[in-house]
């Protein structure tokens, strides 16, 4: 069978609609509970602010809209990832159309994505990473288009979707630094003029408010960022170890991807003009923000968390195609979709293994088999048989005890208030999740559910 261009637009949105039916329908299936990261989302959209201890906030913003509107319905949040995903592969299908003439490779370049684990098999997880995926994708569309077409309307997309990627995550930066160098050595060479300024405008309406909740919570998600990442206290043997790990981590990651590549490859010939600015463009895009990931790893000798690289790769299709144009036999093209087919089956086949495993053997302490519903069913019934009012705030500070109570944020009817903590140990219709000396101060009622934890339970008679 040899793919015509006519059939490829029917079969990009086949692939797409197959793929979020499978990672939408098949957690909602198999999991019994929301993974950590959504359900810490979940429970920080309740408090709608500027920004979160630990990151910007609107990968928060993002799930209290669907809450809104479905409540804790868990499909819809899987779907949520899922609609992220898939909408930014249309959108670099969209942009490879420019780099391209024929829209075959446009498709491969979406196709071979299904090679990085980062787009199927994690992405169950509605989190940061997911929510940066789309604006990742239309911030270097636009920023292309700007170049192109230098109008005002590419300008100020590229601004906005540029200030959306940061609210969903600080790592953004690392793309704007290499669109940052593109744009300022074509001002140099004068290719473009300083409409590009209007980009800034732009972006920075949509930070604003959010740099200002920063300044004004001591720039917390900054230091929760140098902690996470090991960059306090590291010493001399991380700036050697942690860089070269991180190498091994991205090596493994793409083995599946350049396996396909390889498939229709007829010869290993690379001849890169770097006059070509299309060319030059897909270099900064692909290796210059993991160039700096790496260079951040050996000079502060932080760990780098693989999970962290995840919008990273997406224009990798692009980028390789284009490179290897010349050098594609697409008569060899059944054989690359029969490894995508295989690899499009593994992913959810070792994801169901992966749930079936971890339900048979043990239950995770924090995780998708953690029986959140069943806990909120116990402590409302407890609390019912105590207490009259409803339950208005949980209270739960720490890596553990957050987790517990976003739970019972999402869980319970009443959707209390997430808060990390509060001086008031006497306030009505509140729930402590153990911490914070409960069993010293506690002025309720205190339960222990399952031999999970313990509960303080404060409210009126």
């Amino acid at each position: 069978m040899y793919l015509k261009e006519k059939n490829v637009n029917n079969i990009l949105i086949l692939f797409l609609f197959i793929h979020l039916l499978i990672w939408t329908v098949l957690p909602s299936l198999v999991n019994n509970n929301l993974p950590l990261d959504t359900i810490e989302a979940l429970a920080w959209g309740g408090n709608l602010e500027w920004g979160y201890y630990k990151h910007p906030p609107l990968s928060a913003w993002v799930v209290e809209f669907f809450y809104q509107g479905f409540g804790n319905q868990d499909w819809v949040y899987y779907f949520v990832s899922q609609l992220f995903v898939v909408s930014t592969f249309f959108i670099i299908f969209k942009f490879s159309e420019d780099f391209f003439e024929n829209k075959i490779l446009s498709l491969i370049s979406v196709l071979l994505l299904e090679g990085i684990y980062f787009y199927n098999f994690t992405t169950t997880e509605f989190n940061v990473n997911i929510c940066q995926l789309p604006f990742w994708a239309l911030t270097v569309h636009y920023c292309w288009k700007g170049f192109k077409d230098n109008n005002n309307l590419s300008w100020i997309a590229f601004g906005v979707f540029a200030g959306l990627g940061v609210l969903s995550k600080y790592l953004f930066f690392y793309l704007l630094i290499s669109l940052a160098i593109f744009i300022i050595y074509n001002v140099i060479k004068k290719r473009i003029n300083y409409l590009f300024l209007i980009s800034i405008i732009s972006f920075l309406l949509v930070v604003i408010l959010h740099f200002s909740w920063l300044i004004n919570n001591d720039f917390t998600t900054i230091r929760y960022a140098l902690w996470r990442s090991g960059t306090i206290n590291s010493d001399f043997m991380n700036h050697i170890y942690n860089p070269i790990i991180f190498i091994i981590n991205q090596i493994g990651i793409l083995i599946p991807f350049f396996i396909m590549v390889f498939l229709i490859i007829k010869k290993f010939k690379i001849k890169i003009n770097y006059t070509d600015k299309r060319i030059f463009f897909l270099i900064l895009i692909n290796i210059l923000p993991i160039l700096f990931m790496f260079l951040t790893s050996l000079l502060t000798g932080s760990k780098i968390k693989t999970m962290w690289m995840t919008p990273f790769y997406l224009f990798f299709g692009v980028f390789i195609i284009y490179v290897f144009k010349n050098s594609l036999n697409l008569k060899k093209i059944n054989n690359l979709f029969l490894t995508f087919l295989f690899l499009f089956i593994l992913s959810p086949f070792l994801y169901f293994l992966s749930s079936s495993f971890y339900s048979s053997s043990r239950m995770e302490i924090m995780g998708s088999n953690y029986p959140g519903k069943k806990v909120a069913k116990i402590v409302q019934m407890q609390w019912d048989k105590n207490f009259s009012d409803a339950i208005k705030i949980v209270v739960g500070r720490g890596w553990t005890n957050e987790w517990y109570a976003g739970n019972l944020s999402y869980n319970l009817d009443s959707r209390p208030k997430w808060k990390m903590k509060i001086d008031n140990y006497n306030l009505s219709g509140t729930i402590w999740i153990q911490g914070f000396n409960t069993i010293n101060y506690c002025k309720g009622v205190l339960y222990q559910i399952q031999s999970l934890h313990d509960i303080c339970m404060v409210g009126k008679k």
